[in-house]
């Protein structure tokens, strides 16, 4: 029998009764982690040396699992899927992987991401091209793209990830599957190789939302190492789950869900916001109250204009320190700036270089009052706006991207410049650190689609009733993909 499609409860369960030993789920997982790598390309590594661990009280006890690789793991190689770090082997671990480790849980991969986390298709991986199990054509998003293929391939029951604009979620959406980022700081950031500090967070790809919230309960907690992080030890996010969700109001955004505001609409557009329409009656029907809007077209048509200056600013910075000095490769030179230069230049892929161009740019003393400090205060507009709704509102739902997942080729895709704000939203958690969690809604031409609920700092246990209740009223639980091409 296997265990690994099932979810993290179903499998303690059956350890605990002697139905399966933990060694046995090691071995299945890291059979059908080589099966899915040949199909998917998921992993940067797969640790065939894997061992079982004791069973305890511990729900995570004993289950194999996947992690990001821009996760420090001692001692195993972690690359952030870049060829700087193409043989970079850590001496410590993040605090998440030490507390995943003390609750007894059995890492068998390192999954393949955008580089650096930098990209939204799972394509600038130094190991190549993550795809897409329900359609290998088609792309798995990013940066958390090894991740999300792997889980909703069954090889485990949940991955970790990195968030900071999308990349939990929206590849959840494109697989089929839960992605959960709770509010900034509930998760340690120390030992995440750092993208944009301020917008990153840790979280989890699973299959159902309450396996995401038993995971953050073990991931989660306040460390000396990261001075953002607050204590959660009165959060405890599983046993809070009660889909009580009577009475809760939820705002959806006119300007981002109205089918009128996509003259160029393709058909996989309106069926996906058809999806959406459905998914805000079922909501009305569990008790809730679903209410229409508006937020100024202008603040939000400036987002992704945001996003990209403040993310390749602080990335930039991030990143400085590597130079092929400290670690990774060595470049070239008869001086160390040749050096330097030799390794970041053959080291970078392409997309990579032009964040560090845009982040130096909008840096430099001439251009940072123009362009990054108007960012900020864009960022601010933003944020403000978003909790503004919150004091009249639960949460916000709104769909997840245009649809389902892109063509890795993108001959297929249509283009459509208004639809930037409906790709991008998602973003605006991240600026205000706010709990979100993407959840399964259906099909579209046989491939999935998601919709996201994102609630107010420190609100999580309300976004996960809200999103807990809305998947058991729907058929896609727990489902594994299915490739229909």
């Amino acid at each position: 029998m296997e265990y690994m499609s099932k979810s993290l409860e179903e499998i303690h369960e059956a350890l605990v009764s002697g139905k399966v030993t933990s060694k046995e789920l090691v071995e299945e997982s890291l059979k059908k982690s080589h099966e899915l790598q040949d199909k998917c390309n998921a992993f940067v590594t797969i640790l065939d040396d894997a061992k079982e661990k004791e069973v305890t009280d511990n729900i995570l006890s004993g289950i194999p699992f996947g992690m990001k690789d821009n996760y420090s793991t001692k001692g195993i190689l972690t690359t952030g899927s870049s060829n700087t770090l193409k043989d970079y082997v850590p001496f410590f671990d993040a605090t998440s992987v030490i507390n995943l480790n003390k609750a007894g849980a059995v890492m068998v991969t390192k999954t393949v991401m955008d580089e650096f986390g930098m990209g939204g298709t799972g394509t600038t991986g130094h190991t190549g091209v993550v795809r897409n199990p329900w359609d290998t054509s088609r792309m798995c998003a990013g940066s958390s793209s090894g991740s999300a293929a792997s889980v909703a391939a069954g090889i485990y029951p949940y991955a970790t990830g990195s968030d900071t604009g999308d990349s939990i979620r929206k590849p959840a959406a494109y697989c089929g599957i839960v992605g959960y980022k709770p509010t900034y700081g509930m998760i340690s950031r120390y030992g995440l190789f750092p993208f944009a500090s301020s917008l990153d967070h840790l979280g989890v790809l699973t299959r159902n939302v309450k396996d995401a919230a038993i995971v953050v309960d073990n991931m989660k907690g306040i460390d000396a190492n990261d001075m953002t992080t607050w204590d959660s030890s009165n959060i405890h996010l599983a046993d809070s789950i009660n889909n009580d969700v009577k009475g809760k109001k939820l705002c959806y955004i006119k300007e981002i869900c109205d089918i009128n505001n996509y003259p160029n609409a393709s058909k996989e557009l309106k069926e996906h916001l058809e999806n959406f329409n459905k998914t805000l009656e079922l909501c009305k029907k569990l008790g809730m109250e679903v209410e229409e809007v508006s937020v100024d077209k202008t603040l939000l048509d400036a987002e992704p204009a945001v996003y990209v200056v403040i993310s390749c600013a602080e990335a930039t910075s991030n990143m400085s320190n590597l130079t092929g000095i400290i670690f990774g490769p060595r470049g070239e030179g008869d001086n160390y700036i040749d050096m330097m230069k030799d390794y970041r230049t053959k080291g970078f892929s392409p997309l990579i270089k032009r964040r560090f161009v845009i982040g130096s740019y909008v840096l430099q003393a001439e251009n940072k009052d123009r362009y990054f400090h108007n960012a900020q205060r864009v960022r601010r507009l933003l944020v403000d706006a978003w909790k503004e709704l919150f004091k009249k509102y639960d949460a916000v739902i709104l769909p997840v991207g245009s649809g389902p997942a892109k063509h890795l080729d993108g001959s297929k895709d249509i283009l459509d410049e208004n639809t930037a704000v409906l790709e991008e939203h998602l973003q605006i958690g991240n600026f205000g650190g706010f709990p979100s969690i993407t959840i399964p809604n259906g099909f579209v031409d046989g491939l999935p689609v998601g919709v996201n609920i994102t609630g107010n700092c420190y609100d999580d246990i309300n976004v996960l009733n809200i999103a807990s209740s809305l998947e058991d009223s729907m058929e896609y639980k727990n489902q594994i993909a299915k490739e229909v091409r």
